[in-house]
């Protein structure tokens, strides 16, 4: 990306290995900015304190903790003190290559989720290290083995008070959306794009949207730019009409005025408070 500062990419995976758990690596105390273009990562702490930002937001690490970090997603440690947990990493073909459909509800779930803490996380703990144990263990039955643990852990997850209520389903287009929106890397700021390559009407999208989060398509979309904005203006050196135009907005005016209706500020006076 053109103006892009140095952020690094980071990819802890290797070429074969769709899905990799290890411990979370003691000696890591402070990282600068750094994303993962290929994995969704999810971090779960059992020890350690500091600091932990994914995008602009900046969480106090209290363990147990759970974080959850997308692809193209800028995140950075400030670790106080020797951090505990394990580090899970998902690449999409390993759910495009299995056979269970609720596994990757379950996910899409928490797809959208940065951050829970946790009061007690003893079971969750237990589940992160079996799943660890069977990773390391080649056999012809570890696919179906760790397919059930993740699904284990995934709905362990969302049984805690910041998930979704019991008992409510994702909806297939919901979820589609949803990966639309984050996986792509060329935004589209029209509803009607979405909805056209979902095969359904932008009122009937909206309406799926509605049930299932309260928000709107449009609303969620523009919640996905604000927040790809806001990322772009602190983490790259691009001006504020060339965001504008990489996010899809033909007018910079019309960015500008897009910006401040969502987040009470101009881009410029977002940029300036960073500093």
């Amino acid at each position: 990306m053109n103006g892009e500062k140095s952020i690094s990419v980071k990819d802890k995976s290797s070429q074969s290995d769709l899905l990799k758990i290890e411990p979370f690596k003691k000696h890591i105390r402070v990282t600068k900015p750094h994303k993962h273009k290929k994995y969704f990562e999810i971090v779960f702490l059992s020890g350690g304190t500091g600091k932990h930002s994914i995008d602009h937001q900046t969480f106090n690490i209290k363990p147990p903790i759970l974080f959850f970090i997308r692809r193209e997603q800028v995140h950075h440690w400030q670790l106080q003190s020797e951090p505990e947990g394990y580090v899970l990493i998902l690449k999409k073909e390993f759910f495009d290559q299995g056979n269970d459909a609720e596994l990757s509800q379950l996910l899409s779930q928490l797809a959208n989720l940065s951050c829970i803490a946790l009061k007690e996380a003893k079971a969750l703990e237990q589940l992160f290290k079996l799943l660890e144990g069977e990773f390391s263990q080649k056999s012809s039955f570890q696919k179906p083995i760790i397919e059930g643990l993740l699904k284990t852990i995934f709905a362990k997850v969302l049984t805690y008070p910041v998930s979704q209520p019991k008992g409510k389903t994702t909806n297939d287009t919901f979820q589609a959306y949803l990966e639309m929106l984050t996986a792509t890397e060329d935004i589209k700021n029209q509803v009607a794009y979405y909805a056209e390559k979902l095969n359904t009407s932008p009122q009937n999208l909206s309406a799926i949207c509605r049930k299932q989060t309260g928000q709107s398509a449009s609303e969620l979309l523009a919640e996905y730019i604000i927040k790809e904005a806001k990322r772009l203006l602190e983490y790259s050196s691009l001006s504020v009409a060339s965001i504008g135009y990489q996010l899809d907005f033909k007018d910079p005016s019309h960015f500008i005025k897009f910006f401040k209706k969502h987040s009470q500020v101009t881009p410029k006076s977002y940029r300036q408070q960073l500093n």
